[in-house]
C-alpha cells in the first residue's frame, strides 16, 4: 500500500500527496543504477534474435521468433521508466 504524507504546500485541510511504498522504492532504487542505453540495446538485440529466428525457416523457431520479437516494446517501456526515475527522481519527499 502507498502511504500518504502531508503536502508541503497545502491547498486545503486534506491536501496529501502520494508517497511510494517500500516495493516501488526498492525497484526504483535498483533500476536507477542501470545505464539508460541498456534497455535500448536489449530491445535491438531481441529484434535481431527475432529476425534471425524468422529466417531460420523452422516452424518451431518462427513461434519463438514472434515471442522474442514482442519483447522489444516492453524493453523500451522499461527504458522509458528508467529514464523518468533518473530525471524526476523517486519519491523526493522520503529522501
Amino acid at each position: 500500500m502507498e502511504s500518504r504524507t502531508k503536502a508541503s504546500v497545502s491547498s486545503g485541510p486534506e491536501a496529501y500527496e502520494q508517497a511510494e511504498g517500500p516495493v516501488a522504492r526498492a525497484i526504483e532504487s535498483a533500476t536507477s543504477k542501470l545505464p539508460s542505453d541498456l534497455w535500448l540495446w536489449a530491445s535491438i538485440g531481441s529484434m535481431l534474435v527475432s529476425l534471425g529466428l524468422q529466417f531460420s525457416g523452422n516452424k518451431k523457431t518462427k513461434h519463438a521468433s514472434n515471442f522474442i520479437g514482442q519483447w522489444a516494446p516492453t524493453l523500451l517501456i522499461f527504458g522509458l521508466y528508467n529514464k523518468i526515475v533518473k530525471v524526476a527522481g523517486h519519491d523526493r519527499a522520503s529522501a
